[in-house]
């Protein structure tokens, strides 16, 4: 009996040493991020500040200030350390994969981290001019409009990550296809739903404007097409 659950412990103590050294890098990277966290707050709120000129967003509450720092840091920390993050899962899943399994995980780990970041710099750099333009355009000039910071870092957390998973598509083909759960024929049959999807998913996820939600559904779809290009080039059907 003794014996049939060491495998378990040893997996159990393994599982606990990845999760701590995770926990570790991201702790480190949250109190690096945490240092600079003024001026990541204002990196972070640019866009908007950018189209409202000499005004600054305010804080409702006590601890509000502090809170928005920390959650900044927060992300910074969990961005900056998602590659060790996905190392360490790695690490704890290899010693069950056959080797070619091996070799197609470290680089689906690198390109996703990679593709993460992508997301999240196109939602900074292009989306969010967009929609707070758009925002702006259509306050009235009897309203005046004063974003909260602490909203206006929950939308920009929530813009980042429909957008960070966004550019996971390609990744998510790729594996769907080298598992063998769908074939390329498959893929390009049912791409009229896949664009009807990423409207509907962006429709959901962004704000109601149609510009917004075009920068979102056009992108997915077109990260799909990239995917059944690249799983072609890479897992081509044998001929007899």
């Amino acid at each position: 009996m003794v014996d049939n659950l060491q495998p378990l412990f040893s997996h159990l103590l393994e599982l606990r040493t990845r999760l701590v050294r995770g926990v570790i890098v991201f702790l480190v990277g949250f109190g690096i991020a945490f240092a600079f966290s003024a001026q990541l707050y204002d990196i972070m709120v640019a866009p908007l500040a950018h189209v409202l000129p000499g005004q600054k967003l305010v804080t409702i509450g006590i601890a509000s200030p502090f809170m928005v720092q920390v959650k900044i840091a927060a992300l910074v920390a969990l961005v900056a350390t998602l590659p060790h993050t996905l190392f360490q899962v790695w690490a704890f899943v290899a010693p069950g994969l056959y080797q070619h399994e091996k070799k197609l995980i470290v680089p689906l780990i690198i390109a996703s981290s990679l593709l993460f970041m992508a997301g999240m710099a196109f939602a900074y750099f292009l989306v969010f001019g967009v929609v707070f333009k758009f925002i702006v355009s259509v306050v009235p000039t009897s309203m005046q409009w004063l974003p909260d910071s602490g909203e206006y870092l929950d939308f920009a957390m929530g813009m980042f990550l429909a957008f960070g998973v966004t550019f996971q598509v390609p990744i998510a083909v790729i594996v769907l296809v080298r598992t063998g759960v769908v074939t390329i024929e498959k893929l390009r049959e049912i791409r009229s739903y896949v664009i009807v999807g990423a409207f509907v998913i962006a429709a959901v996820v962004t704000p109601p404007d149609v510009v917004s939600q075009l920068l979102l559904a056009i992108p997915l779809w077109l990260l799909y097409e990239a995917g059944v290009v690249i799983a072609s080039l890479l897992y081509r059907p044998k001929t007899t």
